[in-house]
């Protein structure tokens, strides 16, 4: 290993995807020896990042407390020649990956962040420092110190106060005590200190890792860039029990789902980053192409969910690692998509993201037997569909870009007509339309002149004239998550008496739920026609509302249901103008759009 920034590879060659590799990763799969080769790509981008940081990084005078990072980058060749898995280690860490990203764009001006440059370029210290540590060399080096906290990447984290108490806020530091550097050492015997203090010893915070049969994750809560955006200070877990426990859960539900999914997974992904538990079925997950194999995820409901997750984001990571070899898409980012399993429009690399996602939970939601696990795959094989529909034709897409596209579609065609429970069924189908007609109502809206003319025709019950605009993407603001009633549908399919629960607050339950919501739910659909309707007319009609009462209608046999879930943005326009009662509404627009 050498220099990055002091040696060129002209004739080196490119890394290359086998055909197999090439078409199970296009398919939306990919098993171990392909994520391998992804791997080993995501080595190579790595380096090239390091590099950039190496070449990029201030002059000694401007770099602060610390050594120029070329010296740090040295004691990293240094324990790459005693022992070269050390240092891979340390260098195919998704943290590591993160940090050369984050730190290249503050060098660069196009990220910020409460902390001097020298912190982040100075953690190619603390990495060196970690791989020398594995290879057992005897050393010394200065590493930042951030907030009281050192962090050894991969090893673990010291808190210098020692103390029972361990702040986890900025708050016990003014600004010029936030940042500083201290000594590393390791001597003969494996003896390390940090700023003269043992480690192992008193404030060292070990990693934790979650281990099941054939596959070990770390859990990080400690590393500085684990949150794969803005750096945090660690904040170990009291225990990581529950954990543990949910992955040995979770292991098990991928091996008997899909062997060799797992065994992918098991290849590829490394770090699961924890988070604060989230409101049930409603979790939080991240990953980023700058951190291969790492998913951030909060405290999963079940292991069957926690599988979901890892499987969602390790997707992601696939993708990423496949752009980085090749070009999907040529987009500027100013055109939005819809994304059904997002509330805010989506530009389509993101949207293709989500795709590939959502290809993969499918799958996995395939193989899962039971009233839940029918209802997710019905959601999102539907949803998938659509939002592949909807990207196919974008001419942004390269040649590659389609072929992905279209082999993706090509794998879940024959998944729509696989039969389902009829009761998931119903539910994935109310949750799909409510999802996507209440998308439309916040983000929508149509032309003022073509309202008029809309109205004009419905006074005088004739069509409206062709060639009317169609609406424009407006971003809105969803006051409650447009999940909302899907989530009181996962509660009843997994615990139909969880009904009991909600109350006359089930916002208390469900955030963001209403009565008339669980009364359209449970199939209370005239109540909830009725309680949908009197909120339009006492002057409460959000989104939501006028999306509950287009469900209500249609399930409640009402023609005008249909109309305003196709619609949702003009029979808000047109009401907003003074015309009759929203369901009387609904019918007409139903009328003038029927042949």
């Amino acid at each position: 290993m050498t220099h990055p920034a002091s040696v060129t590879h002209p004739a080196a060659p490119p890394h290359v995807l086998s055909a197999t590799a090439f078409d199970e990763l296009l398919c939306g799969a990919g098993g171990p020896d392909t994520v391998a080769g992804l791997r080993a790509s995501e080595r190579s981008w790595r380096l090239l990042a390091i590099r950039a940081v190496l070449d990029t990084a201030p002059p000694l005078d401007l770099a602060g407390p610390l050594p120029p990072p070329a010296e740090a980058w040295q004691l990293l060749v240094r324990a790459g020649a005693a022992d070269p898995a050390a240092a891979e280690r340390v260098l195919a860490y998704p943290a590591t990956g993160a940090w050369a990203a984050h730190t290249l764009r503050r060098l660069r001006g196009s990220a910020r962040d409460d902390a001097p440059v020298w912190v982040h370029t100075g953690h190619l210290q603390a990495l060196a420092a970690s791989a020398a540590i594995l290879a057992g060399l005897e050393f010394r080096a200065d590493v930042p110190v951030r907030r009281g906290w050192v962090v050894l990447p991969c090893l673990g984290a010291l808190r210098l106060d020692g103390g029972g108490h361990e702040p986890d806020t900025t708050e016990a530091y003014d600004d010029g005590a936030a940042w500083s550097t201290a000594e590393v050492r390791a001597e003969g015997g494996g003896r390390v200190t940090v700023a003269g203090r043992p480690v192992p010893g008193p404030g060292w915070h070990p990693l934790t890792r979650l281990t099941a049969e054939g596959c070990t994750l770390v859990l990080d809560d400690l590393d500085p860039y684990r949150t794969l955006r803005t750096p945090a200070v660690p904040e170990p877990l009291p225990a990581a029990d529950d954990w543990r426990q949910l992955f040995a859960g979770a292991w098990e539900v991928l091996r008997e789902t899909g062997a060799e999914e797992a065994r992918a997974i098991a290849r590829g992904l490394s770090v699961v980053v924890p988070r604060p538990r989230a409101e049930r079925y409603r979790p939080h997950s991240a990953s980023s192409g700058d951190a291969f194999g790492a998913a951030l995820a909060s405290v999963p409901d079940d292991a069957e969910q926690f599988a979901s997750t890892l499987v969602h984001e390790f997707q992601h990571s696939k993708l990423s690692a496949l752009m980085h070899l090749f070009t999907l898409h040529e987009d500027t980012g100013e055109q939005r998509y819809y994304a059904p399993w997002r509330d805010d429009p989506r530009p389509l690399g993101g949207l293709l993201q989500g795709v590939y996602a959502f290809h993969g939970v499918t799958r996995f939601w395939r193989r899962r037997q039971h009233p839940l696990g029918h209802f997710e795959f019905a959601l999102w094989r539907t949803q998938t569909a659509h939002a592949l529909h909807s990207v196919a034709a974008a001419p942004q897409l390269t040649e590659l870009g389609r072929r992905l596209v279209a082999e993706l579609t090509a794998t879940l065609r024959p998944w729509l007509t696989e039969p389902v429970g009829a009761r998931a069924l119903a539910a994935a189908e109310l949750a799909a339309a409510d999802h996507r007609a209440t998308w439309r109502a916040y983000h929508l809206r149509p032309d003022p002149d073509a309202v008029g003319e809309y109205a004009e025709a419905l006074a005088r019950s004739v069509p409206p004239p062709p060639g009317l605009s169609t609406p424009r993407l407006v971003p809105g603001r969803p006051v409650r998550g447009l999940d909302t009633r899907a989530v009181l549908l996962r509660r009843l399919l997994a615990d139909p008496e969880d009904v009991h629960r909600f109350g006359a607050a089930p916002g208390a339950v469900v955030e963001g739920a209403r009565p008339e919501d669980v009364a359209l739910v449970t199939g209370r659909t005239g109540e909830a026609l009725d309680a949908f309707r009197s909120r339009i007319v006492r002057g409460e009609g959000d989104p939501e509302t006028w999306t509950g009462l287009a469900l209500a209608a249609r399930a409640h046999g009402d023609p005008g249901g249909e109309a305003l879930l196709a619609a949702p943005e003009l029979a808000m326009a047109l009401y907003a103008l003074g015309e009759r009662d929203p369901l009387e509404l609904g019918r007409a627009l139903a009328r003038q759009f029927t042949p």
